[in-house]
Order: structure tokens, then sequence, then C-alpha cells
């Protein structure tokens, strides 16, 4: 018998012992990072609200139950008995019966009606039906993003289900040395934006952080080949943590797939869809622009089957000495800062990703406060000691000017910006300028990849501040719903619309105008002194938003010379990374400080101002560390 088996032996004589003599467990196993009980009797377990909490603070761990398949309520009785108790404010879309798992999914508007006070609507389906709920929002705007992870996840539910017990068994291995160390090694992302990539190691476990390309050099990836990662085969990474899907930091994590690797991705939900839309869209302009695709289609899908969701707060056993923990970054949605707790005590390291640690429009800002920390990886893209960005109320007011220019002038604010993030601040900016008054209302086009990447939102509400959670539940207040946002799905809608003589707004990506539908737009806008182009995002060197931003008079696109008349501008408060003072103050008010800092995913000048200041202002040991350097900490 494996050491396995009888953890889960000695686990289920617990759990006998815990629970009511009237409750049959028929199986108990792993299923990733929780402890599914199987039972004849989900009702009872449902009676008891407290009895799964009491066994998950005795064992220790992350509980769910499920049920026995030949003790549910046939599902078209279900469904009926399931709509009499969900209020019919819950206003439910979809339901839908998994029988290998004896779950329910129930889609609705407002989730926390379905679930109701403290769970107890939960609990009331499944001590009428037998069924275990799990509840979906439904999104303001239809995502077939989000609406196909979650067929594709129900489709390949059963090879999900080998994957999450073969990934249980590894993490609930035993230990396989006695010794105590631990390291980082660089794989990209040092003194330079992009390609982040990390490997944090253990005697035991090895694990790596991120894993993106650099924009505009899509030749140079992370040192995956490497012994520290997949170089010995990509066997033996025990995870991959993703900190956010934006490409510098996930566009390359399919490729692990590609490669042999077939184990777990930690991230959030709409880290995990998000994935899924950014790494298609990825290797659909490779095709575009005659590039080899990295991967195909189907790796991608593998890495989106191989996602593991995890909430903020959430401590999670991801391997026999490590736990993971997700803290909000405040950089869009669904980024973390990823903290790693490893052995019993022995030492903890947190990895920022990009962090914002001001609150945004949409964000709150990132999260600081840890249990321990001794080693600090920090972003620092704007690291510089010249990096200071404008505030909120100054970013807002210099594109309000933008905007009544282009009014006068009926001309068009193109705006290059990544899918995810900067685009949806803006809309709720432009929907409160637009509502307001304070600007005349004008159409605002949207590349289709930025509309879908909206929609997602929608579908994560929670996931942002307060008070836009509450707007996105209504649909007379949610800014996404604007009547003037309109997305665009080709070329030749841009070319026409660039042709009209009205004032407008574009939104296009990709945001460093590497190619991408920004390009056409470009092509089509820059030749006119009415039009005016608005970077709002970290333009890297190497890139073609990096030559227009330093004042290039012209620009070579797809072999063709064309001019730059148009006005180009920088308005940086929309970038959604914490400038300098924004990271010193991170780092100051962390709690605890830590010992040691790396400064890491910034052009050389801005990681070496960083960790200067860091070092005399607070005192801390820190290090500005070149590719394929490892630290060892223990």
């Amino acid at each position: 018998m494996s050491t396995v088996d009888k953890q889960l032996e000695e686990v289920r004589e617990t759990i006998d012992e815990e629970v009511p003599r009237q409750i049959t467990v028929t199986d108990v196993t792993y299923e990733g990072p929780e402890l599914v009980i199987y039972t004849r009797d989900p009702r009872e377990f449902a009676t008891d609200g407290d009895l799964v909490r009491r066994l998950a603070s005795k064992l220790r761990k992350r509980i769910t139950v499920r049920p026995d398949p030949d003790v549910l309520t046939h599902p078209d009785e279900a469904e009926s008995e399931i709509r009499e108790l969900v209020p019919d404010d819950a206003a439910v879309s979809d339901i839908q019966f998994l029988a290998d798992t004896g779950e329910v999914v129930i889609r609705a508007k407002k989730p926390g009606q379905v679930i109701g006070r403290r769970g107890e609507t939960l609990r009331e389906i499944t001590k009428t039906t037998g069924w275990t709920p799990e509840v979906e929002r439904t999104p303001a705007i239809d995502s077939p993003t989000v609406k196909n992870v979650r067929t594709f996840l129900t489709q390949e539910r059963d090879d999900r289900r080998d994957i999450l017990e073969r990934v249980g068994r590894q993490i609930h291995r035993d230990p396989m040395s006695s010794e105590e160390w631990v390291r980082v090694t660089t794989l990209g992302g040092c003194k330079e934006v992009g390609r982040a990539a990390y490997i944090i190691s253990t005697a035991d476990t090895r694990i790596l952080v991120d894993c993106g390309d650099k924009p505009g050099e899509r030749t140079e990836q992370p040192y995956l080949d490497i012994p520290e990662a997949i170089g010995s085969g990509a066997t033996s990474l025990d995870a991959v943590v993703l900190t956010h899907a934006h490409l510098d930091h996930a566009a390359l994590v399919p490729l692990l797939y590609e490669n042999g690797y077939d184990g777990p991705i930690y991230c959030t939900e709409p880290t995990r869809d998000l994935l899924g839309l950014m790494t298609l869209g990825y290797i659909d302009s490779a095709a575009m622009t005659g590039q080899q695709r990295p991967y195909g289609t189907e790796m991608v899908r593998e890495a989106v089957k191989h996602c593991i969701p995890l909430e903020y707060g959430d401590v999670t056993d991801i391997a026999p000495d490590v736990k993971l923990t997700l803290h909000n970054a405040g950089h869009v949605l669904g980024s973390s800062v990823v903290h790693f707790h490893i052995g019993d005590g022995l030492y903890n390291v947190a990895f920022s990703g990009d962090i914002d640690y001001d609150s945004s429009r949409l964000l709150d800002g990132a999260v600081n406060e840890f249990p321990r920390v001794e080693t600090l990886v920090l972003e620092s893209t704007y690291g510089g000691r010249n990096d200071y960005q404008t505030d909120q109320d100054d970013s807002e007011r210099k594109l309000r000017e933008r905007l009544q220019d282009v009014a006068e002038t009926d001309g068009t604010l193109l705006i290059p910006t990544d899918a995810v993030g900067r685009p949806q601040e803006l809309l709720v900016v432009l929907e409160e300028l637009m509502d307001s008054g304070t600007v005349p209302e004008m159409p605002v086009y949207l590349d289709e990849m930025i509309w879908e990447a909206t929609a997602v939102h929608t579908s994560y509400p929670e996931f942002l501040r307060n008070d836009i959670e509450s707007r996105l539940q209504s649909d007379d207040e949610n800014p996404f719903l604007a009547a003037q946002f309109t997305p665009v799905g080709d070329d030749e809608e841009r070319r026409e619309l660039a042709q009209r003589d009205e004032a407008s707004v574009v939104l296009s990506t990709p945001g460093m105008c590497t190619p991408g539908p920004v390009r056409t737009w470009l092509s089509a806008l820059s030749d006119d002194p009415d039009n005016t182009l608005v970077f709002v995002d970290k333009q890297a060197r190497g890139t073609l938003g990096k030559q227009i931003q330093g004042g290039a008079d012209s620009i070579t696109i797809d072999g063709e010379t064309v001019p730059i008349e148009m006005r180009v501008e920088t308005i940086d408060g929309f970038s959604g990374h914490a400038d300098r003072q924004g990271l010193e103050n991170f780092v100051k008010t962390m709690h605890p400080r830590p010992e040691k800092v790396l400064c890491v995913d910034g052009d050389q000048s801005a990681t070496q101002d960083l960790s200067s200041s860091l070092y005399h202002d607070y005192n801390l040991r820190t290090f500005t560390p070149e590719n394929l350097e490892t630290f060892r900490f223990i």
C-alpha cells in the first residue's frame, strides 16, 4: 500500500469516528488540493451545517462532499425543486446536472440569492434533491470565452477528475528528502520588461511562477531548457503558478504542455478564463503575421483543463512542503500576489507579479500584509528614479482634454492598449464623462478581443471594487453597457470606420503596437493631424510603440512607410502598475517587511534605481538579478 493510500485510510477512520452513524461514507479521495468525501447521505451532511467545517478543522484539509449517483433525485424533478427553492430575484438562467460528481451547476444573475444567508439555500437544495450545488454568475454581457471554458471543462470532466486525483496524490505524498533549502532561479524578466518566468525550488519541489513572452521579440523566450525548468524533463515540475493573464507573464504557458508538462496551473478563476482568451489571440496573431505558432490550440485547451482555480486568501497545499496563498495584486482582473510558505515554518517567499498599490476605478489596491515574508520578488516596471505617474484625477483630466480636442475637430482618439485591464478602466471613465455631459457623446470602437475581455469582467464582478460590482449587477447602471460602445470585428470595418468624418474613440490591441489590429488603425489614421494617439501602457524597448513615442516621423507597417502626422501623447496614470513611489510604499508599508528584495521585470536602469533606493532608505538587502541566476535563501 502506498503512503498516500495509508494516509487516506487514516483519514477515513477519522471521518468515520466524527460523522454520525446514520451517514454512510462510500469513498474518500484527494482531488487536487481538496479531500473529497463521497456519501450515500448528502442530505444528512447538509442538515448539519457545521459538520464539514468540523471535519476540515480536525483534518486540516479543504473538504468537498459529493453524493453517490444512485441517491440523487432525477434531474427533471430536481430542477423543479431547485427553481421552487431559489427566489425569482436570483434570475436563474441555466441549471446543469453533472451525474458523475453529483454536482448541479446553477447559473444566475444574482448568485447570492441562490446561495442564501450563510449558505442556507444551498444546504436546502442538497437536503431536498441530494445534488451538491455549484453557483456561477450569468454574465451581464454574454461571453463566449467564459461559456466555452465552462462547457469544455464539463465535457472533459472525466479527464479532469483523473488529473485532479493524480495531482492530489502528488501533493500529499511523503517528502522524498530530509534536506531543507530554498532557491529561486530566474528564467527571464531580469533587467528587461517581459518574459517573466521564475523557478522556486526546494529539496522536494520545483514550481514555475509565470511563463511570458517578451513584447516585440517573440524569439526571446524564457530559458525553459535549463535543468531547473524543463531541460531535465517537464515532469520534473510539480506545479505552475500564474500571477495574471497578460502575455508578458502567461503567453508561453501552453508551450509547457507541448513539451510534456502534465501538471497543475494554480491561478484565480478569471485568470484561467483570460489565459484561454489571450493565448488563443496570441497564436492567431502569429499566424496572421506569417510567424510560426509556438503551440497549437490543443495546448491552450490542455492548459485550461489543468487549471486549479483558487480564491484570494485561501491557504492551499500544492506540494508536500509548499503552501500557496493568492492575494489581490490590484493590476488587472484576477491578478495575484503569490505567497509561498515553505516547509514547517522554514521560509516564505512572495512574488508580486504586476501590482498597483493604489486603488483604481476597477480594483482595490494590492495586498501587502502576510503572516511571514523573508524574500520578496518585486516588479520594477516603473522603478526608475523619474518614473512618477500622474494620479487618477490628473490622468482623467488629460483624457478629458484630448476628448474635447477630437470633438472640436471631428478627429479620432486612438488608444493602443492590451485587452485586459486598461481598456475596462478607460471604459468606466469614458462612460462617466459622456453620461454626465462633461464631454460630447461620441462612438467608442472596441476591438473584438477588448470587448470579449470586458464580457469576462462582467462574469466576475466579485473581483472588482464594491461600487463597480454593484453597478455591474444592474443593467441600468452597468458602465460597460453604454450605447456608445461598439465592438469591431475585422480590418475592413476598421478602415471604413477610420474614414468617417466624426469624432470618435478607438481602443485597440496590443498596447505596444506589436502586430495586431492597432496597426490597421495606425495606417488609416496617422497621417491626419486632427487625430490623436494616446499611450496608456509602458512601451518596451524595441517595440513600434516605443519608436512612435520617441518621436518618429514615420513608421513601417507591413512593408509600407506610414507618416506620423497625428498628435502623440502619453497618459501614464492608467498603466495598472505602481509607479516608483507606489513600489516604495508597497515595500515600506508591507507587513512584515521582507529581509531581501529581488527587483525584476523592469529595464536595467529601473531595477537598479529601485534596488538602490530600497537598500538606502529601508536598510534591505536588495538584488538586481540577471537571467539564469540562482539565489539560495536557506
